[in-house]
Order: structure tokens, then sequence, then C-alpha cells
């Protein structure tokens, strides 16, 4: 699960812009531009990962949800991304307004992307690796117990 760290960095990007915009302190500044920079980076990775995945199974591309993922994901990294190369330079004058609106705007993609990836997984499967079942041991597997009847219902 490579996606689990973007996320969790975008929604700290925007606690930090938060933090600053309450507190005025120059640190959460800087770890805003940390946080959008290692969200970007590692977002890119679980990219490259999400389409590998995406071009190597016939049964994904059929689904209309992977294609808007997809999309959704892309514009994430670009609004990251861009979050991130706008505090380049400045970290602290980058937040008001364009880093917050970035950084809100980011929490919306991840919210979009999120969405049709957990369609993906919970409806129709993709990427779930389903373990076969096995049944009830039979009665002449169990192990006799003293004390415990055979018989479930009595």
């Amino acid at each position: 699960m490579l996606v689990t760290f973007p996320i969790a960095l975008v929604v700290a990007t925007l606690g930090a812009d938060l933090m600053w915009w309450l507190l005025g302190d120059p640190f959460f500044a800087r770890v805003g531009l940390w946080t959008s920079g290692w969200g970007f980076v590692l977002g890119v990775i679980a990219g490259l990962a999400g389409t590998a995945e995406l071009l190597s199974g016939p049964g994904i591309r059929r689904r209309p949800e992977s294609w808007t993922h997809a999309v959704a994901a892309m514009m994430l990294l670009s609004v990251i991304g861009a979050n991130w190369g706008l505090r380049l330079f400045d970290p602290q004058a980058a937040i008001l307004p364009w880093g917050m609106m970035l950084s809100l705007g980011g929490l919306v993609f991840v919210g979009l992307a999120g969405w049709q990836g957990g369609k993906l997984v919970f409806e129709h499967q993709m990427g779930v690796m389903i373990a076969e079942e096995k049944d009830e041991p039979e009665a002449e597997d169990r192990p006799d117990l003293p004390g415990v009847a055979r018989d479930p219902a009595r």
C-alpha cells in the first residue's frame, strides 16, 4: 500500500498550513514545505505503481472507476506538486492564499481518488487476493476432548 504516505502527507500539509495561520510560527511553514515535498515524491512512486497495475491487467482497464481513479490521482499529483513548488523559495509567503487553497484542493482530490479506489477494491475486488475458505473439519478430524459434545446443538 504505497498510497498511505502521500495521503497522510497531504493531510499533514493542510494541518501545517492551519497551524501556521493560527500561530504564525515559521516552524509550521517548514513543516508544510517538507510534507508537501515528500507527499509529491511518494505520490509519484505510488502513481508509477498504479500506472503499471492499470496497464498490465485487462480486467482493470474495463472498469470506468479505474480511469476516474487514475485521473483523480494525476490531478492530485499536479496539485501537490504545485503546492510544493510554490513553497520552495519562501515557505511562509506561499501559504496565504495559494498554499492554503492548494492544500484544500489536494484534500478534495484525495477524497475523490480514494472514493474511486475504494470502489475498485471493495466493489470489484481489484487488487485483492482471496484465499480459499476451508470447510468445517469433519468429526473424525476433531480431537476428542473430555466433556465436550461432538454435536454443537447439545
